[in-house]
């Protein structure tokens, strides 16, 4: 692609010199504005405010570039915002392309590229809060806000919100298919900034849509649209396992031909599919059926994408979640139902959920028409086939028993389909509030913080009722920060701050100021003194302080199963105080409780404790909170000086130290708690948890063994999918990775390999101890087949003839913290093969028992994990 900047006119041209350098741009790279682009790229260049409000497919990004381009030339910085990070990646790569690398930067709260450049990417938080700290006197001329529905939004509407009442000096670029009637919105943004306010709405898709009811049986339909060619087909589902369903249940139709299924094979032969779910959408692609939800891994869906872009792809199952910054280029939108839990119930979609649903239909450049598809009810479709089979026999007619609706069944049908077709996105609502963070940054600003906080409060988009109760919500927060002394009166009458604030400190991880204060209560030399997974300084299954209170007479079981094995465990501890920090990855969390109510149910039944009282007993137990009862007193203690942090939760949980002590790998884990539908949730809250300890621990904190832990969990997310980390670290690095081009035609789908396992040494060290530890565990139970299962050449019987030689010797296998040490391990690490030592401990401390084997350093690499093969088990 031409570069833009080269064809930009001097520094200060006049508006009609930088609109025709924009459009000859343009159309040198193959591209002819649409009449709603022109309009609105003039009215950005004439210094206007703009909300466009166009249709999916009308060339939003290429107004957004223009807009990019024309603060460039007057010398202005523009920032560029989205909702997602990853969507603020692909726009901060895309723009790079077009205006060199120098001239974009990007700040995400975990990473910051070049933050000094002329165009900024990052999320709505980062620029209100930006907005909140520096006001008028930021240095932000234009913004571009992308997904401006999600000014709508209950949670996060607030980012949307505050840099239109903070920054009076910007000119506003707000883009959205769905905003519906934005005349109040317009005229507050004119007030505010002294600028018109053009709007640019109620455009026609340059492609048409086309809406159908159908009543046939889904597979029916689909079978219709494909033979009709109306592929690609997206089927949109509300639930990612409905996805999953449908596909599997296409993989028995002819969806592809022959000649596309053998060019599929052929690009994806080199991909590596390294999960249990990576093998079955591997076997789904190659029939031509493409799945992708927010629940897959990174590379997953872009396999998907880059598939579908080509063509090759006639049906993807997913969910509603591709109006959202995803690249899946489509011709049918077909909706499995119109209805979808919302969190709370079920319940109809509004309008602005369908048409960001149904714009996805119809591709610019590729079809001349959209088609979108709703289905009807089960019970609707099976009774139509009643009648069509009765046919004119009334005898027939009579005897049909018609099908109701489940119960609970919320209704849709045809007149509620006609009628989202024909309605407007609901107008926009606010959803402003005040926190401690913002006004802890209206105060860092400095000035008049009386008069910036009663603006803040009173000149925003709510009624004057709501006004109101955010006025009372400030003035108990200012209370609060006074009598903590965070903030304090001057004789003066100044309100200032007795602390300083990093740069953007509310951001990254809001709670790692918290954490930092947390490290310093553990000592490396003796660990935290707490026993068992739960971390709360006793034993038990639900971390409440007593043993056996659950009445299942078991130790750990929300843990590793193990007791003490978080006795004296430093390394394990500091990241257990990372880990409450971090967003709750809800779907391993409830699969963790679901196993230790289940273990406690069963322990219960076991010693005859009555139903009653097992229910109550149920109810106390959760998952494992390592380090529950002391995080939770400090977080109290830490926020009488902070007040600021009550703005956010503390959440102890044990993901990546449950994964640790259990020595597994990620497939592993996502079997054992069967969340294969989510482990791209899983994997990137083990990115985040090692992005927090490398950035968040002090490297004077750090121990070897915690080197040794965060270097094991980096090298592990990598080898699943090194995209989620690479990026982040060369970014950070200022390298550039060579991103893959989907549009290439000859360009094989084959993602960039991991680097190889066995160059980090720590990292695999730590792989190949999990190995054998693992072995440990099973042996301490005298799970042969299990332990034969790893090591089949080895055999059970020999497992089973060795386990009698140890236990005639000695009475247990221990597994707590000093069984995992380095110093019972030991390796002879060799060029190509490595021989390995694991010594048992045993209760009298003879060490005298272990396991041998060698560990294959070509096959490590190759499989992306440690592939370790036992040889003996036997006494020294």
């Amino acid at each position: 692609m031409p570069s833009l900047l080269d064809a930009a006119p001097p520094a200060g041209a006049d508006a009609d010199t930088v609109y025709l350098a924009f459009v000859e741009w343009a159309e040198s790279t193959g591209i002819r504005l649409y009449p709603a682009q022109d309009e609105a790229v003039i009215e950005i260049i004439s210094g206007n405010n703009l909300i466009l409000s166009t249709p999916t497919g009308t060339g939003k990004s290429l107004v957004a570039v223009g807009a990019h381009f024309a603060a460039i030339n007057a010398g202005v910085r523009s920032y560029y915002t989205a909702p997602i990070k990853a969507l603020v990646s692909e726009k901060f790569f895309a723009l790079v392309d077009v205006f060199g690398a120098e001239n974009v930067g990007m700040i995400t709260g975990d990473s910051s590229v070049n933050a000094d450049a002329p165009i900024i990417c990052c999320t709505a938080e980062i620029l209100a809060n930006l907005a909140l700290r520096q006001g008028a006197d930021a240095e932000v001329g234009r913004v571009v806000m992308d997904e401006f529905h999600f000014y709508g939004d209950p949670d996060r509407g607030w980012a949307w919100q505050v840099p239109l009442l903070e920054l009076p000096q910007a000119q506003f670029i707000l883009m959205s298919a769905t905003l519906g009637d934005v005349t109040e919105l317009a005229a507050d943004l004119t007030r505010r900034t002294g600028r018109e306010t053009a709007t640019v709405t109620g455009v026609e898709r340059p492609v048409p849509l086309h809406y159908f009811y159908e009543t046939t049986p889904i597979h029916e339909t689909i079978d219709d649209l494909l033979s009709t060619g109306q592929a690609p087909v997206y089927v949109v589902h509300f639930s990612q396992a409905a996805a999953m369903e449908r596909a599997q249940a296409l993989s028995s139709t002819k969806v592809a031909t022959r000649e596309q299924r053998d060019e599929i094979a052929a690009l994806i032969a080199e991909f590596r599919f390294t999960t249990a779910f990576g093998k079955t959408l591997s076997r789904f692609l190659r029939a031509g059926i493409g799945v992708h939800h927010a629940g897959m891994l990174p590379k997953y869906r872009r396999l998907v994408e880059q598939l579908a872009q080509r063509g090759l792809l006639r049906v993807i199952c997913g969910t509603d979640t591709l109006g959202v910054g995803i690249n899946v280029p489509i011709r049918t939108v077909l909706l499995t139902a119109l209805t979808k839990f919302d969190g709370t119930r079920m319940r109809q979609l509004n309008a602005r959920e369908f048409h960001q649903i149904a714009g996805r239909a119809g591709r610019a450049g590729y079809d001349t028409a959209g088609t979108v598809v709703a289905q009807a009810p089960e019970h609707e479709s099976e009774n139509v086939a009643a009648v069509k089979k009765a046919g004119d026999d009334p005898k027939k007619k009579r005897k049909i028993v018609r099908k109701k609706a489940p119960d609970g069944f919320v209704s849709w049908g045809e007149p509620s389909f006609r009628k989202l077709i024909d309605a407007v996105p609901e107008t926009l609502t606010s959803h402003m509030q005040i926190t401690s963070a913002m006004m802890l940054n209206v105060i860092a600003r400095g000035g008049d913080v009386f008069a910036n906080m009663r603006a803040l409060v009173y000149d925003n988009h709510e009624p004057r009722k709501r006004q109101r109760e955010l006025a009372l919500r400030a003035i108990g927060i200012y209370r609060t920060l006074r009598e903590s002394g965070v903030v304090e009166k001057t004789p003066d009458g100044d309100i200032r701050l007795t602390v300083d604030l990093q740069p953007n400190f509310a951001l990254n991880q809001p709670l790692s100021p918290f954490a930092l204060a947390a490290f310093e209560l553990l000592d490396p030399s003796t660990g935290s003194g707490t026993q068992g997974t739960t971390g709360s300084g006793t034993q038990g299954t639900t971390g409440s302080g007593t043993q056996g209170t659950t009445g299942s007479g078991t130790q750990g079981t929300t843990g590793s199963g193990t007791q003490g094995v978080g006795t004296g465990s430093y390394a394990l501890d500091m990241i257990s105080i990372v880990e409450s920090t971090l967003d709750d990855p809800r779907a391993v969390l409830s699969q963790q409780e679901f196993l230790a109510r289940g273990e406690a149910v069963a322990a219960m039944k076991s010693e005859g404790i009555e139903y009653d009282e097992r229910m109550e007993l149920l109810e106390q137990i959760t998952y494992p909170k390592p380090l529950d009862e002391l995080l939770t007193a400090a977080f109290e203690v830490f926020s009488t000086a902070q007040p600021w942090i009550r703005d956010f939760e503390l959440h102890p949980k044990s993901v990546v130290r449950d994964m640790y002590e259990r020595a597994m790998s990620f497939g592993e884990y996502v079997a054992y708690y069967k969340i294969a539908r989510s482990e791209g949730v899983v994997l990137r809250y083990l990115s985040d948890a090692y992005r927090a300890a490398s950035q968040t621990i002090p490297e004077e904190l750090k121990d070897e063994d915690l080197r040794d832990l965060i270097e094991w969990l980096g090298e592990l997310v990598r080898q699943v999918d090194s995209s989620l980390l690479d990026e982040w670290e060369e970014l950070i690095a200022g390298v550039d990775n060579g991103r893959f081009d989907p549009h290439a035609p000859d360009e094989p789908i084959v993602p960039p390999a991991p680097k190889r396992l066995t160059s980090n040494l720590r990292a695999f060290r730590i792989l190949v101890r999990n190995e054998l530890f693992r072995r440990v565990q099973l042996a301490a139970r005298e799970d042969v087949d299990a332990l034969a299962e790893l090591d089949p050449a080895f055999g059970a019987d020999a497992w089973s003839d060795a386990l009698d030689g140890y236990f005639a010797d000695h009475d247990e296998i221990l597994t707590g913290a000093d069984a995992r040490s380095s110093k019972l391990l030991i390796l002879t690490e060799g060029p190509t093969a490595w021989t390995a030592r694991q010594i048992f401990d045993d209760p009298a401390g003879d060490h005298d028992w272990g396991i041998s084997a060698t560990v294959d350093l070509a096959a490590s690499d190759e499989a992306g994990q440690a592939v370790v093969t036992v040889t003996g088990v036997d006494r020294l």
